[in-house]
Order: structure tokens, then sequence, then C-alpha cells
């Protein structure tokens, strides 16, 4: 992998043409024109603690509605889509949360935070989604040879034609774009600091360098792309029923992803990817069942 930079207002060639302090200088007059390090391990945390807490929220809810004299109306949706439905609101609810919590955090806005930047994405969207589809096709073939002990928990579902048509505008829309802010624009780069910063060494140079640049070096973005792409194989594992060799695939996958995000600088090109890895997936599943009419064929 390529170094890569954190968001921060300067590069490093004028970090280094800036003077560098003393080393026994202990003052720090302009702390506002330092490079920042973001999105760090606690922002990352803050961001997955709102989504989770918010999810479960969701989930008390529809427990409570479900007990409530509304049971009759809530029982006419079937479980699927509510389920769709509460991980959709608890995804966007919490990509609002961020859109408005972390910009005076950074002191710039959310998606400049996370170096979501669609233009890089768009000017190589043939390429991007060529290379989502090509690992979708792995991922089709890996589960074609191998059988599962039991029926993958994605299939439920797939009860009928409404609710695949739902799973797949989620799957192919909203899913991808949080999982990769998620993952790519949050864990990764968190990852790679604390690395970066614990194995920092205790010198006056390593701490002016550290205060003065972005980079990552090749050892962090390596640890941060393996502890996040395992992180996102287990994330995924029910959906394939922990099969060992999807379980592998998915593990390269978010590897592959990892290294584009790397690569492009663009959170927005990695999902992009995502997106198209997804909507092979969900391709096959809809010529294989004849336009969703013939869910019964995912079972046999």
């Amino acid at each position: 992998m390529s170094m890569w930079q954190t968001n921060g207002p300067e590069n490093d060639a004028e970090a280094e043409d800036r003077p560098a302090p003393a080393p026994d200088d202990t003052t720090d007059p302009d702390p506002e024109a330092r490079p920042r390090r973001i999105p760090n391990l606690g922002h990352a945390l803050a961001f997955l603690a709102f989504a989770v807490l918010l999810l479960i929220l969701l989930e008390l809810l529809l427990a409570a509605l479900e007990k409530s004299p509304v049971q009759a109306a809530a029982a006419t949706i079937e479980r699927p889509k509510l389920q769709i439905g509460i991980e959709a609101v608890a995804y966007l609810g919490t990509l609002l949360a961020a859109w408005f919590y972390y910009p005076p955090l950074w002191r710039r806005s959310f998606l400049d935070g996370i170096q979501w930047r669609w233009t890089a994405a768009r000017s190589q969207a043939g390429r991007l989604i060529a290379l989502g589809l090509l690992l979708g096709s792995t991922m089709y073939i890996v589960i074609s040879f191998v059988a599962p002990s039991k029926t993958p928990p994605i299939n439920d579902f797939f009860l009928t034609p409404a609710d695949a048509w739902l799973l797949t505008g989620f799957g192919t829309l909203v899913a991808p774009a949080f999982e990769e802010i998620c993952f790519r624009g949050f864990l990764v780069p968190a990852f790679a600091i604390a690395y970066d910063w614990l194995s920092l060494s205790r010198t006056d140079e390593a701490r002016t360098r550290w205060k003065t640049t972005t980079t990552f070096t090749p050892l962090a973005l390596i640890f941060s792309a393996i502890l996040s792409s395992l992180l996102f194989a287990l994330l995924h594992g029910p959906q394939v029923a922990y099969m060992w060799a999807a379980m592998l695939v998915l593990f390269s996958i978010s590897l592959v992803l990892t290294f584009v995000r790397v690569k492009t600088q663009s959170v927005a090109s990695s999902a992009l990817v995502h997106a198209s890895y997804n909507s092979f997936v969900f391709l096959m599943t809809l010529i294989g069942t004849g336009g969703y009419r013939h869910l019964d064929r995912m079972t046999h």
C-alpha cells in the first residue's frame, strides 16, 4: 500500500518547510495550525456506539409496540420489512447525527473529515464498478461450491418479493455507503493512527514529526487493513452461515476495499466498489429466482 495522509490543513511538504520547534520548547504558539489526525479511535468509537445504541433503542421500541394495543396494526407488516426499516433508520440517523456532531470537533465538514471525495470516485467509476462486479462473481463462485451446513439467516429476508426488493434497495444503496463510512472512513484511519501513536519513538524528533505531519507508516496501514477486515468479515458472517471459505473471501474483499480507499484517498471510491459487489450478488439472486417470483428456489 502507498503512504496515505489523514486529513490535515497542510501536507507533509508544507510542514517540512516550516521551522521545527526547539526540543525544549513547551509552548505551542499556534495549535490551530497543526495537522489533525482524524478520525481517531475516540471518534470511531463514538460513531459506532451511537449506531449500536440507536439500533438497540429502535429494537426495544418495536418490541414495545408489538405488546401494545397497536400490535394488530404492526402485525400487518412482515418482520423482514420492519427489520430492514429499523436498520435503515439506524444507519441514516447515525449519519445525520455525525453530520452535525463532527464538523465543530474536526473544524471541517463531515465528508471532508472522512475523505469521502466523490469526484475521485466519479473519475474512475468504470474501473471501480468493474472491480466490484469481479469481487461479486468471486463470492458467487465460492458460495456455489461450498454447501452451507444450515440455511443462512439472510434467506429469512427473502420471504416475499416485496421483502426481496426492499432488501435489494437497502443492500445496494444504504448499506454500502454506511459500512464504508464506518470501516474505511472511521476504523481504517483510527486503527492506523493508534498504531503509529503506540509505536512512536519517545524522542523530540518523533514528537515533532507527529505534530507536523499526518502521514501513516506502511506498518500502520497493514495493521489497520487486517484488523478492520477481520471485523468486516465477522459482521457479515451470519449472512453466509460462517462458512470458512466465504468468510475468507469476505476478509479478502475488505482488504481490496481498503486498498481502493487508500489508493484513491476516497471513501466514495470504496463505497462504489462495495455497491457494485452487492449489486452483482443481488443480480444473481434475481436471475436465479425469476425476478424474485420463485423465492422457493433459494432453499433448494
